[in-house]
């Protein structure tokens, strides 16, 4: 095998969208990402393992949220019927696209025979890759907080920390020691942090490592260590571009399944009615190629499956061997093996791109062909013990590189609020409280803090989507903090109806500590 590795990072997450009421909006999410994207990507990982020509590894982060879903009860009784409703549907399309309806049947139908041969315990299958040595499973921020606009309380940023990595340890069986920060965001001193809860590796963007001090030897292609003893990878741009891009990259070729056009538009609203499903929203059943990408949702033609895999197998074998140059190129200029860190969102692989999945099992496929080795973060770290000794840049991997996408006119009205909330949570886990009812009281402030925290709604706001539905979540869990904080305070009775409902839709973290919010030592 030729010199270097590629080592692909996937970050799974979503928010905490748990509802107590059936077919909500936040539903569909949790549902159509495990039927689109984490059932799916089990299915190629497993796949690849079972086959003794390859050696597939890659690094996934899985948020303690997306965790929670995964194993509230309520939500896996629900799944198969609402694949069910769809399959119904998928019955009913034209002629001229029943070739996409079946095929997109026969995925569901596989996916959910895999559900229930597992009886719904994706967490378990993670776990059981991962002691095979074929992913290494990273955590993230407990409600995936923007970690950087934390800070003026440290406390905040370890509870955050603590908490999942706890939340990770309880569920998958094993302490994670690297962490995907929720938007690969850092700034100074977060490692000092990162190191008490336990993690010693996280990805940064390209120029977290690129505008390090000093100035990392080579760049990117190769991981640093920061004072903390915290290493730091950085995101190659040339690995990721052909990928995660819809205009530029292989997502947007036009025999690949179109994202936009969806059966919940095109249906009448009294056929999807009928199936008990609301209307007016997309179902997840998606029938119609990209086409032309100029052209409007009603010029977009019938999927065609077989033309789009030929396309996946060329795009695969385009992608690696374009790594293959790009490593052989380094390789002449560095004393040690260059390696190439591709980090994405997992939703890309299914979700967004339909066809993602069987992209990733293509290149496991060909990738010994093409002289490349597949490698995880702990893998080089265990591998490399000597590392360069530098200080991270602050940075994001959003939009401009740094913090403004989660801090401008559309949500800047947050902070304050979080820095109040902060505030008050520290100083009352300082001083304590004095009966088992507070200390039950003081748990669900703290899952409601933290619930308030989560990046997604911010970033929302910001992208214009469902902005309502994002300031009403933020807003529902401060007002719930706070109630619970004036309860505490005395100054506010709760019935007990209240809190055993709010204990039953917010159910998540059940080892949360207060000592972790605690006044920090300066």
């Amino acid at each position: 095998m030729a010199p270097g590795a590629l080592a692909l990072v996937l970050h799974a997450h979503l928010p905490y969208v748990r509802a107590e009421e059936e077919h909500s909006l936040e539903e569909d999410w949790f549902f159509q990402a495990l039927i689109e994207c984490y059932l799916p990507l089990l299915e190629t990982l497993e796949a690849a393992a079972a086959d003794p020509q390859l050696a597939p590894e890659l690094t996934m982060g899985v948020s303690p949220t997306l965790l929670s879903l995964l194993s509230d009860r309520t939500l896996q009784q629900r799944f198969p019927a609402w694949i069910e409703a769809r399959l119904s549907l998928l019955n009913q399309t034209p002629d001229n696209r029943k070739d996409a309806a079946d095929h997109l049947a026969d995925s569901f139908q596989r996916h959910l025979s895999s559900w229930h041969q597992c009886e719904g315990d994706l967490i378990g299958r993670f776990a059981g890759l991962q002691r095979q040595g074929v992913l290494d499973l990273l955590t993230c921020g407990a409600t995936h907080g923007y970690l950087p606009l934390l800070r003026e309380h440290p406390e905040a940023v370890r509870a955050q920390l603590r908490t999942a990595v706890r939340e990770h340890h309880r569920l998958l069986g094993e302490r994670p020691l690297g962490i995907w920060l929720p938007e690969c965001a850092y700034y100074e001193g977060l490692d000092h942090w990162m190191r008490d809860a336990g993690l010693r590796y996280a990805v940064l963007d390209g120029h977290g490592l690129l505008h390090a001090e000093p100035r990392p030897r080579y760049g990117v292609y190769a991981p640093i260590v920061s004072r903390q003893g915290v290493a730091f990878f950085g995101r190659d741009s040339d690995a990721t571009l052909p990928v995660w891009s819809a205009k530029d990259g292989y997502p947007g070729d036009p025999w690949y399944r179109e994202f936009h056009r969806d059966l919940g538009w095109d249906l009448p609203a009294e056929t999807v009615a009928a199936e008990g499903l609301p209307t007016g929203r997309p179902l997840g059943l998606k029938l119609h190629r990209v086409s032309n990408p100029s052209s409007g949702l009603d010029g977009k033609q019938p999927y065609q499956p077989n033309r789009a895999m030929e396309r996946t197998c060329e795009h695969a074998q385009h992608f690696l061997q374009g790594r293959r140059q790009q490593l052989d190129r380094l390789q002449a200029g560095m004393a040690i093996e260059p390696l190439l860190v591709a980090p994405f969102d997992a939703e890309l692989f299914g979700h967004w791109w339909f066809e993602g999945p069987r992209f990733l099992a293509e290149l496991f496929r060909q990738g010994p062909s093409e002289g490349i080795r597949f490698t995880s973060l702990r893998s080089v770290l265990n591998a490399q013990p000597n590392l360069q000794l530098c200080n991270p840049c602050p940075s994001s991997w959003g939009r401009g590189g740094f913090h403004d996408y989660w801090l401008n006119e559309t949500n800047a009205w947050i902070i304050p609020e979080w820095s109040r909330a902060g505030r008050a949570m520290v100083e009352r886990c300082s001083r304590g409280v004095g009966s088992e009812s507070d200390l039950r009281l003081l748990h669900q402030a703290g899952r409601e803090l933290l619930l308030a925290q989560s990046s997604d709604w911010s970033f929302i706001l910001r992208a214009g989507t469902t902005t309502e539905l994002a300031k009403e979540r933020i807003e529902r869990h401060l007002q719930r903090f706070w109630r619970l904080m004036a309860a505490i305070d005395g100054r506010e009775d709760l019935q007990e109806s209240w809190l055993d409902e709010l204990e039953r839709e917010d159910a998540l973290f059940p080892l949360i500590q207060p000592a972790d919010w605690a006044r920090a030592s300066p």
